[in-house]
């Protein structure tokens, strides 16, 4: 059992007011696995009898906490077992119902997102699968809050380029869809490679195979608790320290974020899962990736230098964090999604963060091109050769990439998306305007890496 040091936690506290630490999400999984039927209304009926069965006290219960400890939970979100197989069992395959039972769920229960509109198909279709793929620009379109997921490559199975190439088109059908909120839909719309199950991040949240009936994660973030430990070290402090300091801070920000989950978790009498320690920023200021990099001695993100911060960075915070607890799960680690951070904002509006220098962090980073809006007009094919590109980045370097792009419709370079709240707002990103056209259209499968055969 964790031993919680209290004058860490009051520290850290002490933080919140300043430096926008926060909990970022509790996502309550919930496997849906005994929901199967032919009849997809008894289907939708069972979703409803079961997401109320666990999740009706949430939203009170979160509430409790954050006031009793005074600590802000930003969202409260439910993950699902990946819809394609929940579907699948039906006669009358009609995801869009589904969808909509579980867009309903979610406004009846005050969720804020609810995740698991998704399919698994790094090594192909099944008719589920193509089915949800297929509905989910129009699934999209008529929800509010339900986020999207689709799992196709892994360092197992190789990239599933049949599956890419589909991808791309229905991100560009998901942008137009919601054309008139800046192509919301693709911001709610994200492709994988090496997803994980225990995820309480959206728009990828989903409860896995592998999960159990119901359980409670939490995703903790604080970059500005981070910078500013940083900003309080000598000028002159050498990367040994840094790495250091860095490491601290997340262990005060896990420690803390375990105590919350934990709590909520027995009030809900359900297992607590695990605490995916993400410095996810905001576009509030102060609450940003990209300062932490000013703080370490970079003009600005996006200079040289700027993927070794983020290298450094992002495994310090997972040794501190993985010190505090002993379930440190999700992705875990640095976040750089463009739209929701306002020091990432500035720099890609003002060209020091281009969308090369972007995919070259994500090497190193927890995700991958997240939240980058790139002009409309943008091929299908081009966009497949984007996600080709994370999608290796994944494969080989066995971790989490993923990509969510925005292609805003009848916008251009230089052009800007707003979405407000958490999503934030993007300056259209110029793209490279050579053809992938012949190259992703070859379909199949891109073969695993040798590294694979590992078993």
């Amino acid at each position: 059992m964790t031993i919680f040091d209290e004058s860490l936690i009051l520290e850290t506290i002490n933080m919140i007011k300043l430096y926008n630490f926060d909990i970022r999400t509790v996502t309550l999984t919930v496997s849906l696995r005994d929901c199967l039927s032919e009849d997809v209304n008894s289907v939708c009926d069972k979703i409803k009898y079961k997401l109320d069965k666990y999740a009706k006290n949430l939203v009170k219960y979160a509430n409790d906490i954050e006031n009793d400890y005074s600590i802000p939970i930003v969202n409260k979100r439910i993950a699902v077992t990946p819809i394609s197989l929940v579907g699948e069992s039906c006669k009358n395959k009609d995801y869009i119902k589904i969808a909509k039972t579980l867009d309903s769920c979610a406004l009846d229960l005050g969720i804020d997102f609810i995740g698991g509109f998704s399919a698994l198909v790094e090594k192909g279709f099944t008719q589920g699968d193509i089915a949800l793929v297929e509905s989910i620009p129009e699934a999209l379109a008529s929800t509010q809050r339900l986020c999207s997921s689709v799992n196709v490559a892994s360092s197992k199975a190789g990239i599933n380029m049949d599956a890419v190439l589909k991808m791309a088109d229905i991100i560009k059908k998901s942008a137009e869809l919601t054309a008139d909120k800046d192509g919301l839909g693709a911001a709610k719309l994200v492709v994988f490679c090496n997803s994980v199950s225990d995820n309480p991040f959206m728009a990828g949240a989903y409860c896995g195979y592998g999960e159990p009936e119901c359980a409670l994660n939490i995703g903790v973030s604080g970059p500005g608790v981070v910078r500013a430990a940083i900003s309080d070290l000598p000028k002159t402090a050498d990367f040994g320290v840094l790495a250091n300091k860095i490491k601290q801070t997340a262990y005060k920000i896990t420690t803390t974020g375990e105590l919350v989950g934990r709590k909520l978790a027995d009030k809900l009498n359900i297992p607590f899962g695990v605490i995916d320690l993400s410095l996810a920023p905001t576009p509030a200021i102060g609450d940003s990736v990209a300062q932490i990099f000013q703080a370490m001695g970079l003009e600005h993100a996006g200079a040289h230098g700027t993927t070794a911060a983020l290298a450094m960075l992002n495994d310090a915070v997972k040794k501190g964090g993985i010190m505090a607890s002993s379930y440190v799960g999700g992705l875990s680690g640095a976040f750089i999604p463009v739209s929701e951070d306002a020091g990432m904002i500035e720099a890609a509006s003002n060209g020091y963060l281009t969308f090369d220098k972007l995919e070259a962090m994500t090497c190193v980073c927890s995700v991958g091109l997240d939240m980058i809006a790139i002009p409309g007009n943008t091929p299908a094919s081009t966009i497949a050769g984007m996600i080709a590109d994370e999608m290796a980045i994944g494969m080989i370097n066995k971790k989490t990439t993923a990509v969510r792009i925005i292609p805003a419709p009848n916008k251009f370079a230089g052009d800007k998306v707003v979405f407000g709240g958490l999503l934030g707002e993007a300056p259209i990103m110029d793209i490279n305007k050579l053809s992938s056209e012949k190259f992703v259209n070859r379909g199949g499968r891109i073969p695993a890496p040798i590294h694979s055969l590992n078993n």
